[in-house]
């Protein structure tokens, strides 16, 4: 072969690739564009030769398309103008063994529809008119802001009457106005990097650079996160830098080695997931996946990413089979797992200050959310949110013996900074929707979810919840078809809907909910300890002490008349928000909304009628100063 000069930057950025330093080698892998010159560049650093393949050569190497390695870097790249946009490509590459496999771009920006996986040439800009918002974002400190997640797998929100998907651009007319309308500040995507199978619902993936194609071009996404922004909605992705696909025709094995995995194939299989790990002890996958992280955060404008699957990153005993398994300390700790979203996370802070980083973790490994631990900003609560939904379910006969599970978490509330996820999760594989786990008939269930939601809300955390929860669908989720809209013929569903988008705004409006999360000053248990009575009190703390708000709640079925509520000082108080207002579907027609505050002891308190499996929000109303009249 020709011996090719190799301009000396590109050296530099192979060596920064391959010693884990290169935190955008999108931006010199892939397709890189000079006018009409497109340039190719892969990593394949065990073939013996690589093609660009394409139709044009009817998918089999032609000495016209060869491509040339950059040295000893493992890097090979040809520049040509014989393909243009929207042509599709793939990668033919010699094997050690002399094999030649048609393997596609890993640095792609978009890829055919499947069945297909071919590369397609896609260089497009897309212009932005998002400036103001994410300045504002970036003057923002992140903990102290209201995030309440809309979460949404977008193929499956809403359907065409044909079945059909909307697309991005149909999902940005639609989707935003009604996040919008309904009070979130976060709408939260299941992952649309580019995959094959959907019931894998996004989660096994082979593009980690493209959006998928189900529904239109990046250039498309790009324009449904600017709607976004444009309606100051934020966007978040979920991430998934674990794992990826099994197929042949992607990253495994990619040049006929293990290249992305490691060499041993008990430790690069993923059993319980049916995909292949990536390796990521090693300083190539590094790079490839942070840059993939920053891609979205920096050319998509995404807000942040939750990243999918910690406890299988950090632990090696997490799969089928290898439950025994440890390290040479003898702990399950996975050192390369641990350091790699370090990495991860110092990075994208250093370069994207105002990302928001989500962990779904749900171990207790120290030190999720701290700078000398992982280095998120937010972990989700798995033990919230399972022992709050284990009560909810419970007959009434039940709970007054089980209030352990709604005050154990405030045992650990302030050891990391939580999201309390009500997520995709529990609402399918026969678990059933958030209403149909409530307990009793259906005006009790739709009472308890209402109760559960204010629950939430009162709770310090950020919050999350999967679409559809907002009206109570019976149905649990089903990723083959839109979401069941027409329960919204029905009263009940309609005035939950009313109810979720009620409490939302209170929740985006009250500083009191959001603005000190993470530290003790932002609330005061005052009165957990009524688990007998099956009530509970307790008050949230803004920055101010006029932004306090209490919740009291009910989880039995008996009115309480006189239900003393402390207060933190004295004055008259006002009822925002009572469950079972008979607009939001609860029997409450007249609802006393004014209550003065009287000294017992050494507090104040009010008395309030507590209603039957409800909850109030409460908050002291603004004093008004008269005239000095000298």
């Amino acid at each position: 072969m020709l011996k090719v000069q190799v301009p000396e930057e590109n050296l530099q950025a192979a060596y920064l690739f391959n010693t884990g330093q290169s935190y955008r080698a999108d931006k010199f892998f892939g397709i890189t564009r000079d006018k009409a010159e497109l340039t190719f560049r892969v990593w394949a650093p065990h073939a013996k030769a690589v093609h660009l393949a394409s139709a044009q050569c009817d998918w089999m190497p032609s000495e016209a398309f060869a491509m040339h390695p950059l040295e000893e870097t493992g890097v090979w790249e040809i520049t040509t103008t014989a393909l243009k946009e929207g042509d599709l490509y793939k990668y033919a590459i010699e094997t050690p063994a002399g094999d030649v496999v048609l393997r596609t771009d890993p640095f792609a920006h978009e890829y055919e529809k499947k069945p297909g996986v071919a590369a397609v040439v896609n260089t497009c800009p897309y212009k932005w008119h998002d400036g103001l918002y994410r300045g504002r974002q970036g003057r923002r400190h992140k903990l102290n802001q209201p995030i309440n997640i809309y979460e949404v797998h977008m193929t499956s929100w809403r359907r065409h009457t044909d079945g059909s998907y909307l697309s991005y651009r149909e999902l940005a007319d639609e989707l935003i106005p009604y996040v919008k309308q309904m009070g979130y500040t976060h709408i939260e995507m299941l992952p649309i990097t580019e995959h094959l199978l959907d019931m894998s619902w996004g989660y096994q993936s082979y593009g980690f650079f493209a959006a998928t194609s189900r529904m239109g071009y990046l250039q498309d996404l790009q324009y449904f996160v600017d709607e976004a922004h444009k309606a100051n909605l934020g966007v978040i992705l979920d991430f998934v830098p674990g794992h990826f696909i099994k197929n042949y025709d992607a990253l495994y094995r990619f040049d006929g080695t293990p290249t992305f995995e490691a060499g041993d194939v008990t430790i690069a299989e993923n059993v319980r997931w049916g995909t292949w790990n990536f390796d990521l002890g090693k300083s190539q996958v590094q790079s490839f996946l942070i840059s993939a992280a920053l891609f979205w955060l920096e050319d998509v404008h995404f807000d942040g990413l939750r990243v999918d699957g910690v406890s299988n990153i950090i632990y090696l005993n997490q799969d089928a089979g290898k439950e025994d398994w440890v390290n040479e300390h003898g702990t399950a700790i996975d050192y390369a797992g641990v350091a790699f979203l370090q990495k991860l996370n110092a990075i994208i802070h250093e370069r994207v200050p105002s990302a928001l980083m989500f962990a779904e973790e749900a171990t207790a490994y120290p030190g999720v959310t701290k700078p000398e631990g992982l280095g998120f900003d937010f972990k989700w609560n798995m033990g919230w949110m399972h022992d709050t939904l284990d009560f909810f379910e419970l007959d009434y006969l039940y709970r007054t013996g089980a209030f352990n599970n709604l005050t154990f978490s405030f045992m650990y509330t302030f050891d990391e900074q939580f999201t309390l996820p009500l997520s995709h999760d529990e609402v399918v594989h026969g678990k059933k929707s958030l209403m149909h786990k409530m307990f009793g008939d259906r005006y009790n269930q739709f009472a308890n979810l209402r109760t559960m939601m204010v629950w939430m809300m009162a709770h310090p955390g950020k919050k999350l919840r999967f679409m559809g929860s907002e009206w109570g669908q019976f149905l649990e989720w089903r990723d083959e078809e839109g979401l069941e809209w027409h329960d919204l013929q029905d009263g009940m569903n309609r005035s939950m809907q009313h109810f979720t988008a009620e409490l939302n705004k209170l929740y985006r409006d009250e500083h009191a909910f959001w603005a000190q999360d993470f530290v003790p000053a932002g609330v005061n248990f005052s009165q957990t300890d009524q688990g007998a009575q099956g009530t509970m009190a307790l008050m949230r703390h803004g920055k101010k002490p006029s932004d306090t708000i209490i919740m009291a709640m009910n989880t039995l079925p008996v009115q309480k008349d006189d239900y003393r509520v402390i207060v933190p000082r004295a004055g008259r108080y006002d009822v925002l928000l009572n469950t079972e207002d008979i607009a939001f579907g609860g029997t409450w027609q007249h609802i006393p909304t004014d209550y003065e505050a009287f000294l017992v002891g050494d507090h104040y308190e009010i008395s309030v009628i507590l209603p039957a499996t409800g909850a109030l929000i409460i908050k002291q109303k603004k004093q008004v100063r008269g005239k000095n009249n000298g």
